[in-house]
């Protein structure tokens, strides 16, 4: 069983307290497995990459001023922003029957990438890259971490944000290349509503089928 579970918009902070109580009851076996859909205030966060600090280009006056938040996480990888617009999905799940994060990483970048397929847009993995690509143009960040087997964190994905925000970061360290969103691919992108229930479908499709549940 897969629980698919709305926490609306939130504060960083506030949500990732939240992941941290359904992963303790989820590795304590007292909750299913769940994929969480949230939506940040405007904040960038550091991952546990080394010198990740160093990608974050407007200083706290700046940020103030456009009223962006900056919160150090322990999710893995770099520099990224959440905000309004950004479709954010917490997979909380147990790994246990397949121990290999790889394989959840390689699974949970099929379901963004089926999703994206689903409204006609070509994306893929790139190189050397984390996250989702159109081309150049990075559509979805990814970052997880995980916990006696049981994974947290995830991805966000651009829907409609306000992409002049990502010039206050190098996003994810990447320099070779830019950030799009669904609204700025398409002619008509789908709402937030029928794009987490995509995801939804998606996620279920593929995690159903793999032993990672239990």
């Amino acid at each position: 069983m897969i629980e698919i579970l709305d926490w609306g918009r939130t504060p960083y902070p506030a949500a990732l307290e939240r992941q941290k109580e359904r992963l303790e009851a989820r590795c304590a076996d007292r909750v299913p497995d769940a994929l969480i859909f949230t939506e940040h205030e405007p904040v960038f966060t550091t991952g546990l990459r080394k010198d990740a600090q160093q990608h974050l280009l407007w200083d706290a006056q700046e940020r103030d001023a456009r009223g962006i938040q900056f919160f150090p996480s322990n999710r893995g990888g770099d520099i990224t922003y959440h905000g309004p617009g950004q479709i954010v999905g917490y997979p909380i799940l147990s790994l246990a029957h397949r121990r290999d994060l790889h394989a959840y990483l390689r699974d949970l970048e099929t379901v963004l990438i089926q999703t994206l397929m689903h409204y006609g847009l070509k994306a893929s993995r790139r190189e050397g890259k984390t996250g989702i690509w159109i081309e150049t143009r990075k559509i979805c960040a990814i970052g997880v971490a995980v916990k006696k087997w049981v994974t947290y964190h995830g991805f966000a994905l651009n829907l409609n944000p306000d992409l002049a925000h990502f010039e206050g970061i190098v996003p994810c360290g990447i320099t070779d290349g830019t950030v799009t969103s669904l609204q700025a691919e398409l002619d008509s992108a789908p709402g937030p509503a029928k794009l987490k229930e995509r995801l939804a479908v998606e996620f279920k499709g593929v995690f159903g089928n793999t032993n990672a549940l239990s």
